[in-house]
């Protein structure tokens, strides 16, 4: 056994030698840090994420000393290496265009550009390729602990249903609504002449807005409220934030609807709904069911000749021929054909845009004309419509997210602590 690890560490010097070769000096035996299952640790590696700390450090003087950190990251990069072995072995990889992505967001944070972001690093002393590596692996390794997490954590349907009886769960679950506010305050306290005028004015609003003029604009003309300057927008917030003059309103207005005025101590209130969401909003969802008939060119069959026949089939079926007949005989979408060209119930997110926008402008019972996707030449008929209610979904889907989550740090602790007691770690000195 002795003889095969002596093996193993000679040979990883090895692979170590020849990876940097083309990038920096060999590295050699005494530059290795420690040994992870079949991966290395470099002193660079451990120093470069030294150099790191203390740039992003706001007081580096408070940090300890450079041992007791090199100690914690020698360990930190133990468990990044046995997870990105997880990772490598479960085929997890980022594409360029995600590390840009990820680098392009990286900076919009911190207010930069992406050319700003890189210029501000090197000015660090720090290496911008060796951050957008680290920055793959920080994915890769989320990634890998979403997997694992998925399959170790189980959420039972009693532990949803006791969750929802609660009210943390129902507070959880609860719309957020975007609401736009505009108040006119009484001008020289409580008489009836303020009253008056300051609800004429409100009125005068509540008819500018029905006739289209801007919530924003006219909330920061004439609203009293301490977001006019934010066109009265009070962000997104549950019932249970709202004021309690209009929560109670709110909660049952559409979207875009306006309500007031709403009198209160200091003046009269005008609400918009500006948006909302959650599972009554987002629960209730439009479908339509759908079949078609869909001609491809070929080799033997020209662009213009599939068309002609989509057309000729499309006549045969406006003039009474059975449409699922025609489907079953013609139809070239193996996952339809055989159902009479049904596509069952959807909501047109499934669909190329194309065919989305031909059956969301086609009325139902009437075939569509021929029209043509990335596919072929389609004709489709709307053979239903209906409004879904996944509120009830919606809101389980929420809470299972939200118990997961509270256990998913431990679990991961738990996992990380599981692979690290089962790999071979060697640490020299």
């Amino acid at each position: 056994m002795e003889n095969f690890i002596n093996a193993v560490r000679s040979a990883l010097v090895l692979l170590a030698f020849f990876a940097s070769w083309t990038h920096a000096a060999p590295i050699v035996m005494d530059e290795i840090a420690a040994i992870v299952d079949d991966d290395i640790i470099a002193r660079s590696e451990i120093e470069n994420r030294l150099a790191t700390i203390k740039a992003q450090a706001a007081n580096p003087a408070s940090l300890p000393p450079d041992n007791a950190l090199r100690e914690q990251i020698i360990e930190r990069l133990i468990v990044e290496k046995l997870q990105l072995q997880v990772a490598r072995r479960a085929g997890i990889r980022v594409s360029d265009s995600e590390l840009n992505d990820a680098m392009r967001r990286i900076a919009e944070q911190n207010q930069l550009t992406l050319d700003q972001f890189r210029q501000a690093i090197e000015q660090d002393g720090l290496s911008y390729n060796d951050m957008r590596r680290q920055v793959e692996q920080e994915i890769m390794i989320g990634r890998v602990q979403q997997g694992v997490m998925n399959s170790r954590i189980e959420i039972s349907t009693n532990e949803i249903d006791d969750f929802l009886a609660t009210e943390a769960g129902q507070e959880l679950t609860a719309d957020e609504f975007r609401v736009g506010h505009i108040l006119i305050p009484f001008k020289g306290g409580t008489s009836s002449n303020s009253v008056n005028a300051a609800k004429a004015e409100a009125d005068a609003i509540i008819e500018a807005l029905a006739t289209g003029s801007n919530f924003q604009s006219l909330a920061m003309e004439k609203s009293a409220g301490s977001n006019a300057l934010e066109g009265g927008d009070l962000g997104w917030r549950k019932p249970s934030a709202l004021p309690t003059l209009f929560a109670d309103i709110a909660v049952d207005m559409a979207v875009e609807e306006v309500k007031g005025p709403i009198r209160s101590s200091s003046g009269f209130h005008i609400i918009k709904m500006i948006q909302r969401r959650g599972a009554t909003a987002e629960g209730l969802i439009d479908q339509t069911r759908v079949r078609h008939v869909l001609i491809k060119p070929n080799e033997i069959r020209s662009l213009e000749e599939a068309r002609q026949l989509a057309e000729d089939l499309r006549g045969e079926i406006v003039a009474g021929r059975d449409f699922g007949e025609v489907a079953r005989l013609y139809s070239e979408d193996p996952g339809s054909a055989l159902s009479g060209g049904d596509l069952g119930w959807n909501t047109g997110r499934e669909f190329v845009p194309e065919f989305a926008s031909m059956m969301r402008g086609t009325e139902e019972g009437v075939v569509s004309p021929v029209f043509q996707s990335d596919f072929g030449f389609h004709f489709l008929e709307v053979t239903g419509k209906r409004v879904e209610d996944f509120s009830d979904m919606f809101k389980r889907n929420q809470v299972e997210n939200y118990l997961r989550n509270q256990s998913f740090e431990e679990e991961v602790d738990n996992w990380v602590r599981e692979i690290r007691e089962d790999a071979f770690v060697e640490i020299r000195s």
